[in-house]
């Protein structure tokens, strides 16, 4: 159980958090709060939260944290918090991606262990940038693709792993929504201005909002590799800069005498779906599809064999499922309890960090790597696009 932990993790304090952007209105810093919280392993002490000492302030005090930690720039913050005695040892960045880079280098410099949404950064320069400034610096760097969190991913990538597909032939993946349906951009949609504006969200829309977490997710259940991919994107609301759907054809590396293919669809214009992650991986030995819909359960089919179901802590379920739940089967778990996971994996790691211990090899979080590998996917598929669907190496 992911609350439970080892008797060293119960016996230390809080991890004291910081917090970058998240302030006022942002759906995704309320998010992080709650996941830092669920299995009380956090203690947000401090914050730049907006991009003025004002509305810093302001929603520093709507979350109870002192006026005095409350900043008005991510370096202010970085450089103050690292000279106090019980100044903050992570901070979360839950801004635009433009700001991911050069926040995250700012805390990493200093020692402090860093958690970012994804995409890992606005531009694939800074991407390989940051990268380089991770492996340099001795604090952890937790990227948060959230849906590697929930029980039954684990799951299915155990199944994978432990050959009960066979050898992977095929690879699904899919990320439809209908928000940007319309151009809401220009409603004063505070969440649809940066996402649709590249200067802000990179050259990446649907892509790296969305295309990257099916990408990840993909890549993390089947444990295999991109080699090349062709991909066509379109911008079908009149205007808009960046791509609202993408169609993804994929060739993976090489593995177990096999060359897997892929395909995957990323959409924000697809009237009907609130948010359709789906991942199917098909091998010589059976397939299994996780929707994230229906995140507690996980459909298998042996070849030749009727389609069985798997629910999180019920029959069948292993224990890498196991250690990531909470409750018993027949509770649902979703969202947020898997982005909880995400943090809860992070806190394992700082912990042992702190003590000088060695990470338990099962602790398992997105890495710089992770989200390297995202952008080079988004930078690929504009390329591709751009040759109209030629295909382009990663």
């Amino acid at each position: 159980m992911a609350i439970e932990g080892s008797s060293t993790e119960a016996r230390q304090p809080r991890i004291r958090l910081g917090m970058v952007g998240g302030g006022a209105g942002a759906f995704i810093g309320a998010v992080h709060r709650i996941a830092a919280r669920l299995d009380d392993q956090y203690e947000l002490v401090a914050g730049a939260l907006s991009s003025t000492p004002e509305k810093s302030v302001a929603s520093g005090r709507e979350l109870g944290l002192d006026p005095q930690r409350c900043y008005g720039s991510f370096k202010e913050m970085a450089i103050r918090e690292a000279k106090l005695k019980n100044g903050i040892e992570a901070v979360a960045i839950v801004t635009p991606n433009h700001v991911h880079f050069e926040a995250a280098r700012e805390f990493l410099k200093r020692g402090i262990h860093v958690i970012c949404d994804k995409p890992l950064t606005s531009t694939l320069s800074d991407a390989r940038k940051l990268k380089k400034l991770a492996e340099e610096s001795e604090a952890l760097f937790v990227l948060t693709h959230n849906y590697t969190g929930y029980p039954m991913v684990r799951q299915a990538r155990e199944m994978v792993a432990n050959g009960e597909l066979g050898t992977i032939r095929l690879v699904q993946m899919e990320y439809p929504q209908d928000w940007l349906t319309e151009a809401v951009e220009q409603t004063g949609s505070k969440q649809a201005e940066w996402r649709t504006d590249p200067a802000r969200s990179g050259a990446g829309g649907s892509t790296g909002d969305i295309g990257t977490h099916a990408y990840n997710l993909g890549c993390f259940v089947s444990g295999l590799e991109l080699e090349e991919l062709s991909a066509d994107l379109d911008s079908f609301v009149p205007g808009r800069k960046l791509d609202d759907n993408a169609h993804v054809l994929m060739r993976f590396k090489e593995k177990d005498g096999a060359r897997a293919k892929g395909m995957l669809w990323c959409s924000q214009v697809a009237p009907g779906h609130e948010n359709g992650l789906k991942v199917r991986v098909y091998g010589t030995k059976g397939g299994i599809e996780w929707v994230q819909a229906d995140p507690n359960y996980l459909w298998y089919t042996p070849f030749g064999e009727p389609k069985r179901l798997i629910t999180r802590n019920g029959a069948g379920a292993g224990a890498a499922a196991a250690r990531v739940s909470r409750v018993p089967s027949g509770h649902p778990e979703g969202y947020l309890e898997g982005f909880a996971n995400i943090y809860t994996e992070a806190a394992r790691a700082i912990f042992a960090k702190r003590s000088g211990q060695k990470v338990d090899p099962a602790v398992l979080y997105p890495t710089v790597d992770d989200g390297l590998k995202g952008m080079v996917f988004v930078d690929a598929c504009v390329q591709s696009s751009k040759k109209n669907g030629a295909w382009v190496k990663v």
